[in-house]
């Protein structure tokens, strides 16, 4: 399978794909996150370049593999093949499981909105994945939480702060399991038990996956330099 070597290069018009009569459009990485109002995403501070060659995926024709890349995209609809697939599709099988679990975490939970993406910007935040950051900070917002409490998801370390009234009781038990999972993989007993006097047993193990599974896609990012984000960084929440 043919690689795209230069993604500063290839990526810079919105490079586009043409794969079994389907154009795909990949997003710029270089280009900035549209304005969500209470939300400033970036501010570009360096300008680096992802560590390996994305995949062209009109390039990939064996039947089975083929196949991966079609239920990449169906996952994806109605927005295009992301950076993070083009870069997991120099191993087909791995992006095909990475697909399904990512799938099931996402949208196959019984959990909030709010919930889910709170766990997700907090594992971006302590890893500096700005680019998981970017993606889940406006879902963040879109599922309830409010300017306030994104001011407090995008603080690196919260030991010791005061709890604010930007965030519920139960969203700050998120926040404190998310962070001391991150931070520490062992959880106080403290910090589980306040977790379980807000969710039920289901939950538990659906916010404990949905943490587990993005701090794999925190490293991955950030040790490849996915979507060309390790130089950028998070500002905080403004009205803009």
């Amino acid at each position: 399978m043919r690689r795209v070597s230069s993604p500063l290069v290839n990526f810079s018009r919105n490079y586009k794909f043409t794969t079994h009569n389907k154009r795909i459009r990949v997003p710029n990485p270089h280009q900035r996150t549209p304005p969500i109002k209470g939300v400033a995403l970036f501010h570009q501070t360096t300008t680096t370049k992802m560590r390996l060659p994305y995949v062209d995926p009109n390039t990939i024709t064996s039947p089975a593999e083929t196949a991966i890349v079609e239920r990449v995209r169906a996952r994806r609809s109605p927005r295009p093949l992301q950076a993070l697939d083009l870069t997991l599709l120099h191993s087909p099988a791995v992006a095909d499981g990475w697909n399904s679990f990512l799938g099931a975490v996402r949208t196959k939970t019984s959990l909030a909105d709010d919930i889910r993406e709170i766990a997700i910007c907090r594992v971006a935040v302590i890893n500096e994945a700005w680019y998981e950051w970017a993606h889940h900070a406006p879902l963040a917002k879109a599922g309830g939480v409010s300017d306030e409490g994104l001011k407090v998801l995008e603080e690196g370390n919260l030991e010791g702060k005061e709890r604010s009234g930007g965030l519920s009781e139960k969203q700050w038990a998120v926040v404190r399991y998310t962070d001391a999972m991150t931070r520490d993989v062992s959880v106080k007993e403290e910090v589980f038990e306040e977790l379980k006097r807000h969710f039920d047993e289901k939950e538990v193990v659906e916010i404990t996956a949905t943490v587990a599974c993005y701090n794999c896609v925190s490293r991955f990012l950030v040790a490849l330099d996915v979507g060309e984000k390790n130089g950028v960084k998070g500002l905080a929440v403004s009205d803009r």
